[in-house]
């Protein structure tokens, strides 16, 4: 997955993302597969992402107005870049999916448990920053295969069809070689 870093954004997060001193802090999501998806396109790395997103753990405080407090300080790091960058505790997901989605949603263990329910089995990749000199670690629960295949399956840790469909749906209407299978 190093050709994500040619994402200039990604690399910008990647470096910062330290500062932030958050447990458990992981990028994820559509600035990491969808970089591989442009590039394979021939399109700019940049080129249709739209999601920046950081998971972090923290099971200390479960309160919306602390994962608030995190998402400005997040704002205020990467505020020089022309991107939005969510910040979402993954300890708490499970105390608002629900009621913004339409489907229960179990409590998490980690980021990294976080990752691997996304709802695009090929989309669970995350990367977080190294010690100086190394690479990013790389967490890709169901490996790297169907990424750059582009083959779109639900993921069963989170089979919520409806949800599935309409990411797929979005993802093929940017990157029309991708396609949907149903096992």
């Amino acid at each position: 997955m190093s050709e994500t870093l040619q994402n200039p954004h990604n690399a910008a997060l990647l470096e910062r993302l330290p500062f932030l001193g958050l447990p458990d802090a992981w990028l994820v999501a559509g600035c990491l597969f969808q970089t591989v998806w442009n590039l394979r396109s021939g399109l700019e790395p940049t080129a249709h992402s739209k999601d920046y997103d950081v998971f972090y753990y923290d099971a200390a405080d479960l309160s919306e107005a602390a994962e608030q407090q995190v998402q400005s300080r997040v704002t205020d790091l990467f505020a020089d870049l022309p991107i939005t960058v969510e910040a979402k505790n993954q300890a708490r997901v499970h105390l608002w999916y629900e009621k913004w989605f339409g489907y229960p949603y179990a409590p998490l263990q980690s980021s990294r448990h976080g990752i691997e329910w996304f709802l695009v089995h090929c989309t669970c990749v995350g990367l977080q920053p190294a010690a100086a000199g190394k690479p990013p670690a790389l967490y890709a629960p169901y490996g790297l295969e169907e990424l750059y295949a582009g083959v779109l399956r639900p993921n069963p840790a989170c089979p919520h069809l409806p949800l599935f469909e309409a990411k797929a749906r979005s993802y093929r209407e940017r990157w029309g070689w991708l396609t949907v299978q149903f096992e």
